[in-house]
């Protein structure tokens, strides 16, 4: 203990205080709103310097310094914050100086106030400690000192002095170190004092950081990361997570993906959070009496927990973080939030009789090829007769035909299982498996009245999106509203003679289905010379249902990858029926786009009988590369072009 004292105060004295008060004169002397034009304020330098004990606690030392260029940033910098959890952290603000540009330095002595953290569906008691700094003028900087012991994430802990600091896999340190900014950051730097028996791998992605590891004595190693000159970057509209293309430090002494997959596992088999009671077996049961076939009772437990468990998480005691709450508590409350579904499912599949684990995955951005704690959602997994495993997530699926929702494809996914478990990363959902099939039949009369037909189906994802909008999510009183609104959206004149809808609301029973018979008075113009129209399927009634037209497409080139919501196909077909013509005056070029990625038919039969309206287009990702831009940009931009643009036809 007394080395552990001694090692840290040198370590205080050698790498927390890196700048002396000299030193920031002189580094805020460099510093112009001139040269910094776009700039409210810069960060001078931010230093995070690192104290590891033996059972993996941490002691993070902070020393940051900020100079406001304008009036802007004076308001932004005029209340500093820090966030933490109470159940697994502990920080302060040690020290707050404000250098005023006439050269005095004042002291910060308002008090430091300790808040919940602003919160929504999940309030697990996260906090924020701030500080008012006050007025700040054009030129004035503020130098904070904060310190910050313990970890991220909440689990099992003693009340005990540092216990509940202790990281969840005691004696094991991890860290994920951002080394981007959203203003001028001259110089950033990351210190990790630490044993040198606990092996730290780290690993940096998505650009250059200075790095250096030296022995400091007593057993222990500093590694030193250091970034300088880090500008502000331009965000891509629908690019990929900042994480998964900016630079970034990770860092673990968890030594293989295995390791850390067999102690999730056995942090909740200690916990007995899977443990199913006698009244879920019961209701188990009950549930399966009509069960025909193995994949009938996974669907059938799957569903019943994704929509009979409300997604709401609250401090519920022991049980936050990695170790799920037990089935008792699941079942009773009926709330939670993703590992409290998935811990319910693992029991309700136990007490069926299948071999079933909890998982852990990163929604919404990349996993790297490093056993650093990259999860931030909980998902089941069940093993098959097959000996495969296979992934359910009952948060992502209610209402949603699919067991595992395909708006997670190419996620990467750590299993807790007995015998360990690599990182995987789940796979590309075929296209044919979301699809959006609407077929019309239309006639325009002499008289510019379009009348017809449309048969809309739709599968998996796309299902979801016309069903959740319309129906699962709605009052049975709205469904008829809803439809129509469909067709409203294109004409405010659109006179709907008959529909037929979905009416079940068991969406098991088969996918969305919606017709309609219509009439919509003066759609098309119709003089002596010419007859004017655009296709109504051409128009894209059920838009919201294709993510990719939102998409912004004034980019002609990209950076970073972009993300969709789901991997796509689109079918639709329109037969015109039309008064006689002599010749086609005008009508948008058809379209071929043909990509690995992306591929796209659309455009105009036309005979003078009748015209025939078709797009067909397959979007094969969710997560797609900056090479696959041009092509998804001409597929989506031949879509928006074929709803403005009319066919012209002489008479």
């Amino acid at each position: 203990m007394k080395n552990v004292f001694f090692g840290l105060l040198l370590f205080c004295f050698s790498s927390v205080y890196m700048y002396g008060q000299e030193d920031v004169k002189l580094l805020l002397e460099n510093i112009t709103a001139e040269k910094y034009e776009k700039a409210d304020d810069v960060v001078v330098f931010d230093s995070t310097s690192v104290f590891v004990e033996e059972t993996g606690l941490s002691r993070m030392y902070m020393h940051k310094l900020i100079k406001v260029l304008n009036l802007k940033g004076a308001k932004k910098n005029n209340v500093f914050t820090i966030n933490y959890d109470p159940l697994s952290a502990y920080v302060e603000i040690r020290q707050v100086l404000i250098h005023r540009k006439n050269g005095t330095v004042d002291t910060v002595t308002s008090k430091v106030c300790d808040y919940v953290a602003p919160a929504r569906a999940i309030y697990w008691g996260a906090s924020q400690k701030m500080i008012e700094i006050g007025r700040l003028e054009p030129e004035d900087a503020v130098e904070i000192w904060t310190y910050r012991k313990g970890y991220t994430y909440a689990l099992l802990y003693d009340e005990s002095d540092d216990a509940k600091y202790i990281p969840p896999m005691r004696g094991h340190f991890y860290d994920i170190v951002p080394f981007w900014s959203d203003v001028p950051l001259l110089e950033k730097s990351y210190i990790v004092n630490i044993q040198t028996n606990k092996n730290l791998y780290f690993n940096i992605y998505n650009g250059d950081i200075e790095n250096k590891k030296e022995d400091v004595g007593d057993g222990r190693t500093k590694f030193s990361f250091v970034k300088k000159d880090i500008m502000p970057q331009k965000r891509e509209s629908g690019m990929a997570a900042v994480s998964d293309v900016w630079t970034k430090l990770l860092m673990t002494t968890a030594p293989n993906w295995e390791s850390k997959s067999l102690w999730f596992y056995g942090v909740n088999e200690d916990y007995g959070s899977f443990d199913p009671t006698p009244e879920v077996r019961e209701k188990v049961s009950e549930l399966l009496l009509g069960a025909v076939t193995e994949l009938d009772s996974i669907s059938i437990l799957t569903h019943w927990v994704a929509d009979n468990m409300r997604y709401s998480g609250i401090s519920m005691g022991e049980g936050e973080g990695y170790t799920l709450h037990n089935c008792e508590m699941n079942y009773t409350d009926r709330c939670g939030v993703c590992k409290d579904k998935a811990s319910l499912l693992i029991a309700m599949l136990r007490a069926a009789g299948f071999e079933s684990y909890a998982a852990m995955t990163m929604a919404g951005e990349r996993i790297e090829d490093i056993p650093a704690d990259q999860f931030n959602h909980s998902i089941t997994v069940v093993k098959r007769r097959n000996g495969q495993y296979e992934l359910l997530d009952p948060t992502w699926v209610p209402f949603v035909r699919e067991l595992w929702s395909s708006a997670e494809q190419q996620q990467g996914y750590l299993m807790g299982l007995p015998e360990g478990a690599p990182m995987m990363v789940t796979p590309i959902s075929p296209a044919e498996n979301h699809y959006f099939k609407m077929r019309a039949e239309t006639t325009v009369a002499k008289d510019g009245t379009l009348t017809g037909e449309i048969y809309i189906t739709a599968e998996g994802q796309t299902d979801a999106a016309v069903r959740n909008s319309m129906f699962a999510r709605q009052h049975h009183s709205e469904w008829d509203k809803n439809v129509e609104k469909e067709l409203l959206q294109i004409s405010p004149r659109a006179q709907i003679i008959s529909k037929t809808y979905t009416t079940t609301d068991n969406y098991l029973d088969g996918p969305v289905q919606i017709t309609y018979k219509f009439k919509i008075p003066n759609y098309a113009i119709v003089t002596d010379k010419e007859i004017i129209f655009t296709p109504i399927t051409a128009r894209h009634p059920f838009g919201r249902t294709m993510r990719h037209l939102s998409m912004n497409t004034s980019m002609e080139t990209r950076e970073y990858p972009f993300i969709d919501r789901c991997s796509r196909l689109v079918e639709i077909t329109e037969t015109i029926k039309v008064p006689s013509f002599k010749s086609v005056n005008y009508y948008p070029e058809n379209v071929s786009v043909k990509g690995e990625a992306t591929s796209y038919e659309g455009g105009y039969q036309i005979d003078n009988k009748k015209i025939v309206f078709t797009e067909n287009g397959r979007f094969e990702k969710r997560v797609y590369d900056a090479e696959d831009w041009p092509n998804y940009r001409k597929a989506v931009e031949a879509q928006k072009n074929f709803e403005i643009e009319p066919i012209i036809l002489q008479r």
